[in-house]
């Protein structure tokens, strides 16, 4: 009996644990169903060897050691999931020809529900929100492993030099080297702080843009659109590997290729610490709507400077707790409100 209840402390113990090693692991591995299994493993592997763990260490960092481990093994294929702006230039409108790439391509979009833990600290949920963003998510992709770790270790996670040593089995010197080369990589980045400007809570004015968004959106309204898009943003549609630059090159091609978009209802949603929305689009032969993005916008200076459509939603609406349809009646009763 005695062991049953020990079992179920420790299930309990572990899962505590889930949401924030879930976030290491994505920003290990850039894919949120990676870092699921990831961290699956992780509590599978902590669960079976606890006999041998002595609480040397607190159980938190024991964990992370599994999980730093998971990861690297990983890791060790040398895959770099990128963003469609990491792998080629702009294709004018007029060359536009949808080529999807395989799955593991991609960084992927991931809920802040799995990988935010509520925290009271207000700056320590401001850097966690910062570090899973997209510009900085495919920055930390660019980093060999072991130096992806240091980073996150010590700069989101606010582990001591000591520490980090302690969990890879190395010495402060080399951590301390490790951090300086990946923070140098990241500067040369220019767009690794690139979604800065979003605020948290997002203030008055990104409100309103997001409102004006929503609006031009869904009434299909491309000068209103143009409006509010930042002259050079960026358009991106994994899993294929066009994206588009410029206001003209982006409604050319939701008036042409995207087309079918016209009349879509937008539900927010909240992604990788920026404001996002599920897509769905009219079904012509159902009626109601069927799910067709999850869009993640990147904001500055009042503008949107990049709209990120995440199209493959028999994954994505799922692993956002989203309904895989929505009905036109309900969504006309919602709107009589």
């Amino acid at each position: 009996m005695g062991n049953g209840t020990a079992t179920a402390d420790l299930d309990v113990a572990l899962e505590k644990h889930r949401t924030e090693l879930t976030g290491y692991c994505y920003r290990m591995l850039g894919s949120s169903f990676e870092a699921e299994d990831a961290v699956q493993d992780t509590l599978v592997r902590a669960w079976r060897n606890y006999e041998k763990f002595e609480g040397r260490s607190s159980l938190r960092s024991w964990l992370y050691r599994i999980a730093t481990n998971v990861c690297l093994d990983m890791l060790s294929a040398g895959n770099k999931r990128a963003r469609p702006m990491d792998l080629s230039e702009a294709t004018p409108l007029a060359q536009a020809a949808l080529n999807p790439r395989p799955d593991h391509t991609w960084l992927e979009p991931m809920p802040d529900a799995r990988v935010l833990p509520a925290v009271a600290d207000p700056a320590e949920a401001a850097v966690a929100k910062e570090s899973v963003r997209l510009a900085f998510m495919a920055a930390l992709q660019q980093l060999p492993p072991k130096q992806r770790a240091v980073l996150i270790l010590r700069e989101v996670l606010a582990w001591k030099a000591s520490e980090v040593a302690e969990l890879l089995e190395t010495s402060v010197a080399s951590v301390n080297s490790a951090l300086q080369r990946a923070r140098a990589t990241l500067a040369e980045r220019s767009d690794a702080g690139a979604e800065g400007a979003v605020s948290d809570p997002l203030d008055e004015e990104q409100q309103r843009l997001l409102e004006r968004y929503v609006k031009a959106f869904e009434g299909y309204d491309m000068t209103a659109l143009t409006a509010l898009l930042h002259e050079d943003a960026i358009m991106t549609m994994p899993p294929f590997d066009l994206w588009l630059r410029g206001t003209a090159d982006i409604t050319g091609f939701m008036l042409t290729i995207g087309a079918s978009c016209a009349g879509s209802r937008l539900v927010p949603v909240q992604a990788n610490g920026l404001p996002a929305f599920a897509h769905y689009k009219p079904d012509p032969e159902n009626g109601g709507f069927t799910p067709w993005a999850v869009q993640v916008l990147e904001i500055s200076a009042g503008r949107i400077t990049g709209f990120h459509c995440f199209l493959d939603t028999q994954r994505w609406f799922p692993l956002f707790d989203l309904p895989l349809r929505l009905e036109a009646e309900a969504d006309q009763a919602q709107q009589g409100d």
